[in-house]
């Protein structure tokens, strides 16, 4: 059976964070420290749900000067709703695993 789009454990992660605070803003460096995903997982995921209009992005100017503007990324009603929906539902890495029988 074909896996369903959006339920990979790093998309979850990333789905997690997110949730944290749906209508704000997101940078790459914070969502990978809380996550935990390297930069090449992460921004591949990120890229997919921008493309897919589940995500919202934009470009910040640095606060200090010479340091490069940042791209931010805020979850979209659309996006706020699957995130929801996915990580309630149980997936196999997700789900509890059954207790060990004992030899009586």
């Amino acid at each position: 059976m074909p896996r369903r789009p959006d339920t990979s454990p790093q998309t979850l992660r990333v789905f997690e964070a997110m949730l944290t605070d749906p209508e704000g803003w997101h940078y790459g460096y914070g969502l990978s420290k809380v996550t935990g995903l390297a930069s090449g997982t992460l921004y591949p995921i990120l890229m997919r749900l921008a493309e897919r209009a589940l995500l919202e992005t934009r470009w910040e100017p640095s606060d200090a000067p010479g340091r490069p503007p940042r791209h931010a990324y805020r979850l979209t009603a659309d996006g706020a709703v699957l995130a929801r929906e996915r990580t309630r539902q149980p997936t196999p890495a997700r789900r509890k695993a059954p207790t060990p029988r004992t030899a009586t």
